[in-house]
């Protein structure tokens, strides 16, 4: 049986410039890294690969510098590592980016079984944590979010059962395989890979899906599929803060300042 683990190339937000003229990010001498919260799924797979025998596949879908992120999974363990890289599936937003990846794994499920698909509970770059919940729909498998703990795998049963971190409290729940989870950082701290397996990875063969192989209808992939565009992206703008009055000194001074400022543009009234 087969684990899918997603993994998406990112640029380090550390690093992120934007073109003051165009409002887009300068990709030029950007340095990608690994999406985080993927690097946690990765190593659960892992973890599921060394503990049930399992087959890791990892997939992924970006430009053809995707393949450099790519082969760091394979110099940790991963089986197989896939390349999902076509113009046409450029510029698209978390639905046409879950219809890709939705049919890649279903192209992998056709010649193994598939036990668990793993993502990250979401992106550093998009942060809206829709592709993963969007896959599981649109496969019909369970949906298990925010998951900070893979309890038990019964193969026999083809049942899965995880804890999710909800705010304040936890959730143990159980589902029917193959289940789709995406999880949190705390899960488990990702390993490093040996020098040995880094020179071995970089003989690895990394597998090229583009749409010839895919063979999705473009009106639903890419900018043409997706429902929502990135018009612009700036910066955020604060404005300059403003010193009234002396509050060391002259505190109850300095409040009646603050409080005719704060009438005075409409913020409070009295």
């Amino acid at each position: 049986m087969l684990v899918v683990a997603c993994v998406k190339q990112v640029p380090d937000t550390t690093q992120v410039k934007i073109d003051p003229v165009t409002g887009t990010l300068v990709r030029e001498g950007v340095p990608f890294i690994m999406n985080p919260f993927d690097a946690q799924a990765l190593e659960e797979s892992l973890k599921l690969k060394d503990k049930y025998g399992l087959r890791v596949a990892v997939i992924s879908m970006g430009p053809p510098n995707t393949e450099v992120t790519l082969r760091k999974t394979l110099s940790v363990g991963v089986d197989e590592a896939i390349l999902l890289s076509d113009r046409a599936f450029g510029g698209a937003d978390t639905l046409a980016t879950s219809m890709v990846l939705a049919e890649a794994i279903r192209r992998l499920s056709q010649r193994e079984e598939v036990a668990a698909v793993i993502c990250g509970k979401q992106t550093i770059d998009g942060d809206t944590a829709q592709v993963g919940p969007g896959i599981a729909t649109r496969l019909k498998y369970s949906q298990l979010t925010l998951v900070d703990q893979i309890q038990n795998v019964n193969l026999k049963t083809k049942k899965v059962r995880v804890r999710r971190k909800l705010e304040g409290r936890h959730e143990i729940v159980e589902a029917p395989m193959p289940a789709l989870i995406t999880v949190v950082r705390e899960i488990n701290q990702p390993r490093y890979p040996t020098v040995p397996m880094r020179l071995i990875s970089e003989e690895r063969e990394v597998t090229l899906w583009n749409n010839k192989v895919m063979q999705l209808a473009e009106e639903d992939i890419g900018l043409k599929g997706s429902a929502t565009q990135v018009r612009k992206i700036f910066s955020p703008q604060r404005a300059q803060g403003q010193v009234l009055g002396d509050g060391c000194n002259r505190p109850e001074e300095a409040a009646h300042l603050l409080i005719d400022t704060l009438v005075g543009k409409d913020i409070i009234s009295l």
